[in-house]
């Protein structure tokens, strides 16, 4: 492949000028803040400083405990996506689309992958997906999702948005091997990288590997520079750019809609003209943004042609972003963590110099040890110092009396702990460091707060996936067209799959679960852990029950983390098919039949007890107005007054005494056939095993018959 120099100095100079603007002080950041993840939080002069002065340095490490709180938040609110119809787009087809980006997920272990992303955005303010189409364990493609080291990608430094669909430019670079180019590339310009000196290539250090983010740290300087002894070990840097650029594109035009839908780079003009005489699309050139994909290796091209993709591979996450500045979580504690580190250090150094504050000794009167000796072992309990000499002891030696511990200085300490929690916004509550005499609600109020704190992170981070989603859906719609059966895990722990079909042919003709064709929306949810998810579920089904809501058992069963419930739940309904299973239905229908029937009866009742309290008592009332000869409100009813009342009595307790005969003539008529279901229940049962006893001793019977008749018989002779 030729060299391309001009082409090569083009991207160059444009991946430098996005590295110095941006990049290499987020690359600067970034190292920092996983350094003190990490829990290497000293500079290495201060820490050098204190060595010598045999103080000590300490590490509380509070910034890798409270980013594991974070991850955790995200762990256990997992995301699910699904698409929607739009357009007049089949309603099927967006259920099959769900089901294939769910077969996609678990096939790159989505829920890993995104989890890693997340650390690096917390960590590093930034985190990435790429998303492309591999044919590595498919002919047909399948579309491959793989995390990216955030410092080894630069985006458009002139954007300012989160979406890459708004950016002009994207870089990423990684360090490759010369047997890689050749397997990746061409093998002429991997001999040629293989054999160039360091001074030969003309970009300089940052085409030849000089740190590793690997598990290890550094290369061996035997396999660089001039002292190369074994230039296949030495690692090259691929640039790769994705930049978007003018260009006419033949597009296909349906008449009838005017949709328009660009044509493939690989469709030749008879393919071209199949589809124009099969669907009637015209061909119609447009001017529109493409793709353009270029790679290099210093100044030898590699690679120079229009994307397959109509988007950028690279899919973004940044926990914080505004106006093209990204913020992570770590890099604001590393000020608080710090402090806390030589404060604590401080503390401990106190401590010491107050237990060997040190000793005056005149010369020459130590008689079993050395002035070095006694420096090292003055603190050490049950020290027995001898001195030499005659006179007072304390003319020989004297303790140096130690300085008193600052006051204050251990809060600042514990100021320095709060700051790191205000500031990330993870409390004592989400960590599980609670007292004892702390509410349960005053727990769950912090909890709440905290999660409030971490909300934005989590936003960004759905986000994220509908950008994902987006660009999934576009390739499954370019690539996906032929027919292909899908199995997705619905439950790992039971292991319930399900297998369907995509671009399937009828019968008919048609294309069931078309994927190519239609518009979808993409819809994005939070969904808790599974194992969270179940026992919250569970605890509010028991606590509903104790509460007096009528749970059945099944539900309780069923939202329990027992791995073969299913099989629980159908002991416990038994076999709803057999004839004992709907005699016992139907004696449990008819029981609440006449719980039922009796609840009404005494409801009744006990209105008709209210009606004959209130005629009495309406008796009263008048008798008492009579008395005292007051007159009544209606003279209408002053006169047989009594006799009336009398009456309405009469009335009331014959039509209460007929309510209670015919509620009892019910009660017992149900009673009498449940007695008789029951018993005739029992003798079906009866009848039922009769019949079983019968069959079991026929076939053991035609068992002895067949024995018998297996088994050899005696001669007899022949009689005279």
């Amino acid at each position: 492949m030729p060299r391309d120099t001009d082409l090569c100095t083009k991207v160059w100079y444009r991946y430098a000028w996005a590295r110095d603007n941006g990049h290499a002080k987020f690359v600067e950041k970034a190292d920092l803040c996983e350094r003190f993840f990490a829990g290497d939080q000293w500079d290495r002069a201060d820490k050098s400083a204190l060595e010598l002065a045999r103080r000590p340095a300490l590490t509380i490490n509070k910034i890798i405990s409270t980013v594991g709180v974070v991850l955790g938040e995200q762990i256990y609110n997992r995301s699910e996506t699904s698409f929607r119809p739009r357009s007049g787009a089949p309603a099927p087809t967006a259920e099959a689309l769900t089901k294939v980006y769910k077969q996609i997920s678990d096939n790159n272990q989505l829920d890993w992958k995104r989890s890693d992303a997340f650390a690096d955005g917390i960590i590093t303010s930034r985190g990435y997906l790429d998303v492309r189409i591999g044919y590595n364990d498919s002919m047909e493609g399948e579309v491959l999702i793989e995390n990216i080291n955030p410092k080894n990608v630069i985006p458009d430094p002139d954007a300012d948005s989160y979406d890459p669909d708004q950016w002009s430019e994207v870089f990423t670079t990684k360090w490759v091997t010369a047997d890689d180019i050749a397997v990746l590339y061409n093998k002429e310009d991997a001999e040629l990288l293989r054999n160039r000196e360091q001074s030969f290539f003309p970009y300089g250090y940052d085409s030849i590997e000089a740190h590793r983010d690997r598990f290890g740290d550094r290369l061996n300087p035997l396999y660089t520079g001039s002292h190369d002894l074994s230039p296949v070990l030495r690692n090259i840097r691929i640039i790769e750019r994705q930049h978007r650029m003018l260009d006419r594109q033949k597009h296909f035009v349906a008449p009838e809609t005017g949709d328009m839908r660009p044509i493939p780079n690989e469709f030749d003009r008879d393919k071209i003209a199949f589809f124009v005489e099969k669907y009637g699309f015209q061909v119609v050139p447009k001017l529109v943004r493409r793709i353009r994909w270029t790679a290099i290796a210093d100044n030898i091209r590699l690679h120079d042609d229009w994307s397959p993709y109509k988007r950028f591979t690279i899919v973004p996450y940044f926990p914080y972003f505004r106006r093209g500045t990204t913020i992570g979580l770590v890099e604001n504690l590393v000020g608080s963590q710090e402090l806390l580190n030589k404060v604590t250090s401080q503390e401990l150094h106190v401590v010491n110099t107050t237990a060997n504050s040190g000793y005056i000794v005149k010369q020459g009167r130590l008689a079993n040890m050395t002035p070095e000796d006694l420096e090292q072992k003055g603190a050490q309990t049950g020290l027995v110092i001898e001195v030499t000499g005659d006179g007072a002891l304390s003319d020989s030696i004297e303790k140096i009396t130690p300085n008193s511990v600052p006051s204050g200085l251990d809060r600042v300490s514990y100021k320095a702990e709060e700051h790191i929690k205000t500031i990330s916004g993870v409390n004592d509550a989400q960590t599980g460091f609670v007292r004892e005499d702390v509410a349960a609600k005053a727990i769950d109020k912090n909890k709440q707060s905290g999660a409030t704190g971490l909300a934005k992170p989590l936003d960004s981070l759905v986000r994220t996936d509908f950008i994902l989603a987006r660009n999934v859906l576009d390739l499954v719609q370019e690539y996906y067209t032929e027919e292909r059966l899908m199995t997705i895990t619905h439950n790992s722990a039971t292991g319930e799959t399900e297998t369907f079909g995509i671009n399937q042919v009828s019968a008919e003709g048609e294309i069931i679960n078309d994927l190519t064709l239609g518009e979808y929306g993409i819809v994005t949810t939070s969904v808790p852990h599974r194992e969270t998810m179940e026992d919250s579920q569970f605890d509010q089904a028991v606590a509903m029950r104790e509460m007096g809501v009528q749970i059945p058992d099944s539900v309780i069963v069923n939202s329990s983390r027992l791995q073969n419930k299913s099989e629980i739940i159908k002991a416990m309904e038994g076999d709803k098919e057999s004839p004992e299973a709907q005699a016992a239905a139907a004696l449990q229908q008819r029981a609440q039949e006449a719980e039922v029937a009796k609840t009404e009866s005494e409801a009744t009742s006990k209105a008709a007890d209210a009606g004959l309290k209130k005629a009495k008592a309406d008796k009263t009332v008048v008798e008492t107005q009579v008395l005292a000869n007051t007159p009544i409100e209606d003279p209408n009813q002053t006169e047989g007054t009594d006799v009336e009342l009398e009456r309405a009595k009469a009335e009331h307790e014959a039509g209460l005494e007929e309510r209670k005969f015919q509620h009892e003539k019910q009660m017992a008529f149900m009673e009498h056939g449940l007695k008789r279901e029951v018993e005739d229940n029992k003798l079906r049962l009866a009848a039922h095993d009769q019949a079983a006893k019968r069959a079991d001793a026929r076939a053991a019977a035609q068992t002895q018959a067949a024995a018998a008749a297996s088994k050899p018989q005696p001669k007899q002779g022949l009689r005279t």
